[in-house]
């Protein structure tokens, strides 16, 4: 399996995470609501960043797919986030317009990385969320349909 932090999405985190830092440290130090929404921003990427390693460490379809639902979560709440800087206070909020396009360019890698996922490895997901398409919650799983767990980890 290849280390995420190779991976063009995982590079694309990082940048915005280093933007985000950059930015949130303009935001007034009195200002608790700014402050507040600077460590909410941070801990996003931060998450995101997690769980693309977190995605790249397995195999199975359906925790990839969790982590990225999860991602997507925490990237569309960074980009809505910035709508209210300036009522908070921030007279720099044009600056966060350098993240809704960041977070625009990782949109598109995310659509390609999740393309990546195989979705025959899969253990059936019961709760019905998560399973690749047109296998259902009762899905009875065959021993052979397991097969890939047995396989080296040169292939997600």
């Amino acid at each position: 399996m290849q280390e995420a932090s190779y991976l063009p999405i995982y590079k694309k985190a990082e940048e915005i995470y280093e933007t985000l830092q950059i930015i949130t440290a303009l935001f007034p130090e009195d200002n608790d609501y700014l402050q507040h929404l600077k460590y909410h921003l941070l801990e996003d990427i931060m998450v995101i960043q997690a769980k693309i390693s977190g995605a790249e460490a397995v195999k199975l379809y359906d925790i990839k797919m969790e982590n990225a639902a999860i991602i997507r979560k925490a990237a569309r709440d960074i980009m809505i986030s910035g709508n209210h800087l300036e009522l908070l206070g921030f007279s720099d909020a044009a600056y966060y317009k350098i993240i809704r396009n960041q977070i625009e360019d990782f949109r598109i890698l995310f659509i390609d990385w999740i393309a990546t996922f195989n979705p025959k490895h899969y253990i059936v997901d019961n709760w019905g969320l998560f399973n690749p398409p047109g296998i259902s919650p009762d899905h009875i799983q065959q021993d052979d349909e397991l097969d890939f767990l047995d396989e080296e980890d040169e292939d997600n």
